[in-house]
C-alpha cells in the first residue's frame, strides 16, 4: 500500500500525547464489517458505512473503500456522468489511477497517495474513470470515497474543485518511528493537512508497522471514526481487536489509540464537528427534505445542474 511514505519515519516531526494525566482515551462505541458491492460500471467496493445510525457519522453520510482489486487488461472500470448537490466528495488514491472531470472545468488525474476534492454545493455534474493506458494495461486499483455533508447555510455555495496531490500531504511520525501519519485535511496536533473543507473536519492515512503503536491528539468536539484498510490491530481504550474492513465508531475524549498486530495496519481515522440538521440523502443528493430532493432531481432532469464539457 503505497500511498505517501518515506525510508526513515524519524526524520519526520512526531506526534503524540502531551505529558500529563489529563488526556481521555476514546472508547470503541461500536464496531461494523463493511460489506461488499458494485459501484459505477461495476467496479468492487466495501461499504464502510452500512448499519451505522447517521448521528454517530455526522458530519460524513457515505464512504467507499475501492478495491484493492488487481485489474486484467480491459477490466477497469469507473462512473458515467452523474450529478451531486449538497455535499463534499473526497476521493483518495491509494494506488493506481482515477481520472475525474466535472461541469465547471475541474479535473485531472488522480494517482498514488492524490485526493480529489469537489464540493458539490449548489449541483454539479462528473465522471471518474481509469485512464484509456489503465484499461488496456490493467493494474491494481484501491482507493476511498467520503462524502462530507454541509450545513443548509452551505448547500447552495458554488462547486469548487481541488486537487491535493501527494507531495502536499503532511507527514507525521509517532515517538518509536514506528507509524506513518498522513494529514490530508483538517489539524492533528497543530499540524494543518491541505485540504480546505466547508465543514470542519480532519482526514488522516496513519500506516502502523508491526507491533507499532500510535497514540494521536483528536480535537474534543469532533467525532472520531476509525476504519481499517488493510491489516489487523486494536483501537480505543478498550482494546476493541479489528481487521480490513471493520469501522470503529470511538465515543468522547481527546485522543484516539492505535496498535497493529504482527502485519502493517492501515488506518483511514475521519472526524468532524456534527452538523446536527436533519438528513434527507437519496441517490447523488444530500439535502436537509425532501422537498429539496425533489427539487433537485428536477433541476438536474432540467439541466440546472451544469453542461458536460465536450471533449
Amino acid at each position: 500500500m503505497p500511498a505517501v511514505t518515506v525510508d526513515d519515519i524519524s526524520v519526520l516531526p512526531t506526534v503524540g500525547l502531551p505529558e500529563g494525566p489529563s488526556t481521555a482515551l476514546r472508547p470503541v462505541l461500536s464496531r461494523t464489517e463493511a460489506p461488499s458491492g458494485f459501484e459505477g460500471e461495476g467496479f468492487p467496493v466495501r461499504r464502510a458505512f452500512a448499519g451505522v445510525p447517521l448521528e454517530l457519522l455526522d458530519p460524513f453520510v457515505h464512504m467507499d473503500q475501492m478495491g484493492a482489486v488487481e485489474y486484467a487488461p480491459g477490466e477497469p472500470k469507473g462512473t458515467a456522468w452523474h450529478p451531486h448537490r449538497g455535499f463534499e466528495t473526497v476521493t483518495y488514491m491509494i494506488d493506481g489511477t482515477f481520472q475525474h472531470r466535472d461541469s465547471t472545468g475541474g479535473g485531472g488525474l488522480i494517482t498514488n497517495g492524490a485526493t480529489q476534492w469537489m464540493t458539490a454545493g449548489a449541483g454539479i455534474l462528473h465522471i471518474e474513470r481509469p485512464p484509456e493506458e489503465l484499461v488496456a494495461s490493467g493494474g491494481l486499483f484501491h482507493g476511498i470515497q467520503l462524502w462530507v455533508n454541509l450545513p443548509a447555510a452551505d448547500k447552495w455555495v458554488a462547486p469548487r474543485y481541488q486537487d491535493i496531490t501527494a507531495g502536499r500531504v503532511t507527514l507525521l511520525g509517532s515517538p518509536d518511528g514506528g507509524a506513518l501519519v498522513r494529514v490530508i485535511a483538517g489539524t492533528v496536533a497543530g499540524h494543518d493537512g491541505p485540504g480546505a473543507t466547508h465543514t470542519p473536519i480532519s482526514m488522516v492515512h496513519a500506516t502502523l508497522r508491526p507491533g507499532s503503536q500510535l497514540a494521536l491528539p483528536w480535537e474534543k468536539t469532533y467525532n472520531a471514526l476509525a476504519y481499517v484498510l488493510a491489516g489487523s490491530g486494536k483501537v480505543g481504550a478498550d482494546a476493541a481487536t479489528v481487521q480490513t474492513g471493520t469501522l470503529a465508531v470511538l465515543g468522547a475524549g481527546d485522543a484516539i489509540v492505535a496498535v497493529a498486530d504482527d502485519t502493517d495496519l492501515d488506518l483511514l481515522i475521519l472526524g468532524g464537528r456534527p452538523i446536527r440538521e436533519p438528513v434527507a440523502a437519496y441517490g447523488p443528493f444530500v439535502m436537509n427534505t425532501r422537498d429539496e430532493l425533489q427539487q433537485a432531481f428536477d433541476d438536474f432532469q432540467r439541466g440546472r445542474m451544469g453542461v458536460i464539457p465536450s471533449d
